[in-house]
């Protein structure tokens, strides 16, 4: 595996935790930095530090107790607002800053950030000059291949970047009027890496480590970064970086361990947002991490209805020591 470098910092290896808004909380990078991934990306900040005083956002902008190095993702339009909100994080601890120009989301876009600022590429360059110019980090840069299958100008906006001193892109291999649909193209990706010497990172449907693999010798790129694959399955990190580097396959995590880390999990949320936000972002992690077992449907519908912590937590104990009984069964695969 080669190794990645932004700026001082050295990753531990070349898989990335994707930002996601309502995701990539402190508690989910924590646990996906346990379970070896190599970098993770905060939610999106918005770059309008007047809406800071919301307990959202307040939540977003603790960077104590992170892990180093801490990378925190700005979102906004305005090249202006966005250094000085790239400035703001930097003083509250944050060691790399990433842009947005890769969310797909309509209220975003709407605003004319994230994968809307693909359409102007005037406002790209004021913009990547001006937070690079702003702050004494690394900056890093996330995107998609253009805003259509018509408009795809992630080269020009890579080379762009590199010029502004951008420390690092990833590519997400789709156009914003995919949003998530369909499937992921490389060849853009691989194009991006031919262009520019800086570390390029492929994302988007990758979800294996065979997949990691071939994604990577397909596009060149230095690293690999995982989004929607690491719901409910933050040990995806481990075992792409295992295979990265030995090429074997780890085995899958066993019941009693995926019922340690949603324990793990459950609590931690519980605890960084208190008992009531807590209780209901749970819902959505257990929904994933239990999608694939016998039972989860019934059992998520009921979950949903429970109000506090400790019965989140005893229910999930329940449904694991039915899980066990139902393996120990003759004929039943453990």
């Amino acid at each position: 595996m080669s190794t990645v470098k932004l700026g001082p910092y050295t990753l531990a290896n070349p898989v990335i935790l994707a930002p996601m808004a309502g995701v990539t909380d402190q508690p989910f990078r924590r646990l996906c930095w346990q379970l070896g991934a190599g970098l993770v990306v905060s939610e999106m900040v918005t770059s309008d530090v007047r809406l800071w005083n919301s307990r959202k956002s307040q939540l977003r902008l603790r960077h104590d107790q992170e892990i180093a190095p801490r990378s925190v993702q700005i979102a906004g339009g305005d090249a202006q607002m966005l250094a000085e909100a790239a400035q703001a994080n930097v003083a509250l601890g944050a060691q790399i800053i990433d842009i947005n120009m890769g969310c797909p989301a309509k209220k975003v876009c709407n605003k004319a950030a994230g994968s809307a600022l693909m359409r102007d590429e005037a406002l790209v360059g004021e913009i990547l000059h001006s937070v690079v110019s702003a702050v004494d980090v690394p900056v890093t840069l996330k995107m998609r291949t253009g805003w259509d299958a018509e408009n795809k100008n992630a080269v020009r906006i890579a080379r762009m970047a590199e010029d502004a001193g951008i420390t690092a892109l990833a590519v997400h291999g789709r156009t914003r009027n995919q949003l998530y649909t369909g499937f992921a193209e490389y060849d853009t990706i691989a194009a991006v890496k031919q262009a520019v010497s800086i570390p390029v990172f492929a994302n988007g449907d990758i979800d294996s480590p065979q997949k990691a693999r071939a994604v990577l010798q397909h596009t060149g790129a230095d690293a690999v970064m995982i989004g929607r694959a690491a719901q409910g399955r933050p040990w995806i990190f481990r075992e792409i970086a295992h295979y990265l580097a030995t090429g074997e396959l780890l085995a899958p995590p066993s019941l009693d361990e995926i019922r340690t880390l949603l324990l793990q999990h459950l609590a931690a949320l519980h605890t960084f947002y208190g008992e009531t936000m807590g209780v209901r972002i749970a819902r959505k992690h257990v929904g994933w991490y239990l999608a694939t077992l016998p039972g989860a449907d019934a059992f998520r519908r009921q979950f949903n209805q429970l109000e506090d912590d400790n019965a989140q937590r005893d229910s999930i104990e329940q449904f694991f020591a039915a899980c066990e009984e139902q393996q120990k069964k003759p004929g039943v695969a453990a």
